[in-house]
């Protein structure tokens, strides 16, 4: 795989978008350090954070805000090494029962095997719409952006401005859709070993430790508060428009082809009387 993953970073590279250039958030103005004690640190004047992870505890942070559509960037340098049974995550979430929720988690792995990124939406409670690919980097040599573009008509996640997956508004098939609850900005580095490699069979080394993530250049295009989908004061920024370009969509396609490993919308073993609603429209926009 690491041989595979090496050929398509070279034709990656002649695709690399330029994200356009904006004023990245402050780590102290934007974010709460909310559990794991001294292993969630900011530094460089606000510009950098890191997350530990030891046999004691993980650690994790939270926006200070909550947000109602539009896109979140970050830059993360994901733990190096052996990181097999961690779990960093990155997600949009807001609370109760009915929480909706946007994730991003990078389940770890043994030394010279790659990360599985993990993505996942919740809407009113219910989750269960995993898609994982491999990425086409390795992602704990250089930091490399991840992006939730959030908009009434659809969910786009992506990686290095390439989308890698659309959830799109499929209420009109009566599949419900965050539109109402506003979010705040999660990441946590935690133990997950029961689980995240190999179906759990790969267990941290806990000589390895402490595990380290970095993040930077948070950046987010947003309204906050009590934002509608009709609100006309949302940022003109490009995350607004409602159709991927034919660029952005061959882009995709390129990475479900050669990098998705699950899309539940295909696993008939799990869906034996029917895949879900949104599965049948379609893939692409």
């Amino acid at each position: 795989m690491a041989s595979f993953l090496k050929g398509f970073s070279v034709l990656f590279l002649g695709f690399t978008l330029v994200m356009s250039s904006c004023i990245a958030g402050n780590f102290y103005q934007d974010f709460d350090l909310t559990w794991g004690d001294n292993r969630a640190k900011i530094f460089n004047g606000g510009q950098l954070l890191s997350l530990s992870l030891d046999k004691i505890s993980g650690s994790g942070f939270q926006s200070k805000k909550e947000y109602l559509f539009g896109r979140i960037d970050v830059q993360l340098k994901l733990v190096a090494g052996n990181s097999a049974g961690t779990v960093t995550a990155y997600y949009l979430s807001s609370q109760g029962p009915t929480h909706d929720e946007i994730d991003f988690e990078f389940l770890g792995n043994v030394s010279g095997e790659p990360y599985i990124l993990h993505t996942n939406v919740f809407t009113q409670g219910k989750g269960g719409r995993e898609q994982q690919f491999y990425l086409w980097f390795d992602p704990t040599k250089n930091f490399h952006t991840y992006s939730i573009n959030w908009s009434p008509q659809h969910i786009v996640f992506l990686v290095d401005n390439t989308p890698i997956r659309v959830f799109k508004n499929a209420e009109s098939v009566g599949v419900p859709y965050p539109k109402n609850q506003p979010m705040r900005i999660y990441s946590s580095l935690w133990n997950a070993d029961d689980w995240a490699t190999r179906g759990g069979q790969v267990k941290i080394d806990w000589s390895k430790a402490p595990f380290t993530a970095y993040y930077r250049n948070f950046n987010a295009q947003t309204c906050t508060g009590s934002c509608t989908s009709s609100n006309s004061k949302l940022s003109n920024g490009a995350w607004q428009s409602q159709e991927l370009d034919a660029y952005s969509r061959r882009r995709l396609r390129w990475v479900q082809k050669n990098f998705m490993i699950y899309n539940y919308c295909n696993d008939y073993k799990r869906f034996t009387k029917g895949f879900p609603a949104e599965c049948r429209q379609s893939r692409f926009l």
